[in-house]
């Protein structure tokens, strides 16, 4: 008897030991602008799959492009006393709030796809070069079109990632004076905004040959309505880099993407994560390459899922 009492005296040492291990795991949050682009939901399940591989735990948030949602869940998920939050904010500036919540607390912020106005809040910065994706569709366009054109842009202004892109498309053309930019509108990275907006575009300019679009789902946002309106000929430029981008490049409907990593994205944003919470110095900003993808290397890409 006494022998049995010792050997479950044992036993309950042990999964004690194990429960308290496990509950000690480290936990983690995310929250991005929305999880109706399948972007972001590439990128939260690359993280998940890191997280969970060290035996820890990921809540995902999704404030639906609410920036007064955001910092809500940045609030509370501070007051829950994660030990590391990733950031995709719905607006770069307005985020800041909480930011600052979670530096006074201590807890580390890593910031994924899109940087935040104020830098010094977050730990580090894991991005694209979006800088490069607005370049390489611009000298993708000038190739294709050596006689100039009418453009047409559909960014997203509260977002670093769509500023930079559409930013440096635009420095492009200002170099060569025989291209115009007709029109310009926010269709705040989302398909269904753009494509009404891209039916008034046509309506008022039924000669423009050329859009930048601030990622995919504009993008078939523009080719439903161009589509709609029976226009061919007319250059679709993206940025993702998505299975749907790549089929419409495939079968024409699309010219270009500039192909992101939300893959690579959320690998290093974890591996920022867990050298941060062990105390080791990190990057503050860490590009992630883009390469555009066109009908001549498509198929080297494949169609059927993300890079």
């Amino acid at each position: 008897m006494k022998k049995f009492f010792v050997l479950f005296l044992a036993v309950l040492l042990i999964v004690s030991t194990a429960f308290t291990a496990g509950a000690q795991g480290k936990r983690f949050a995310a929250t991005y602008m929305t999880l109706n682009n399948p972007f972001f939901g590439v990128m939260d399940d690359a993280i998940r799959k890191a997280v969970e591989a060290n035996g820890d735990t990921l809540v995902t948030l999704d404030p639906a492009l609410d920036p007064v949602k955001q910092i809500s869940q940045i609030e509370d998920i501070v007051a829950q006393g994660v030990d590391a939050i990733f950031l995709n904010p719905v607006d770069w500036q307005a985020v800041a709030p909480g930011l600052m919540a979670a530096k006074e607390a201590g807890i580390p912020i890593i910031n994924v796809d899109a940087a935040v106005y104020d830098e010094d809040l977050v730990a580090c910065i894991v991005a694209s070069d979006n800088l490069a994706a607005g370049l390489v569709c611009a000298e993708d366009m000038l190739k294709r079109l050596p006689k100039g054109g009418k453009a047409v842009i559909l960014g997203h202004p509260t977002t670093k990632t769509g500023i930079d892109r559409i930013a440096n498309f635009k420095a492009t053309i200002e170099k060569h004076p025989e291209f115009q930019i007709v029109a310009e509108d926010s269709s705040e990275g989302q398909l269904e905004i753009a494509m009404p907006k891209m039916e008034n575009i046509i309506q008022a300019h039924p000669d423009m040959n050329v859009v930048m679009c601030v990622n995919d789902p504009t993008a078939r946002g523009v080719i439903q309505a161009l589509k709609a309106a029976n226009m061919k000929g007319v250059l679709i430029y993206g940025v993702d880099g998505s299975p749907d981008a790549k089929k419409a490049i495939k079968e024409g409907d699309m010219t270009g993407t500039a192909a992101q990593s939300p893959i690579n994205i959320g690998k290093i944003g974890v591996e920022m994560a867990y050298k941060i919470l062990a105390g080791e110095k990190v990057e503050k900003h860490i590009p992630v390459p883009v390469q555009l993808i066109t009908i001549e290397n498509v198929d080297s890409f494949g169609v059927d899922g993300w890079q």
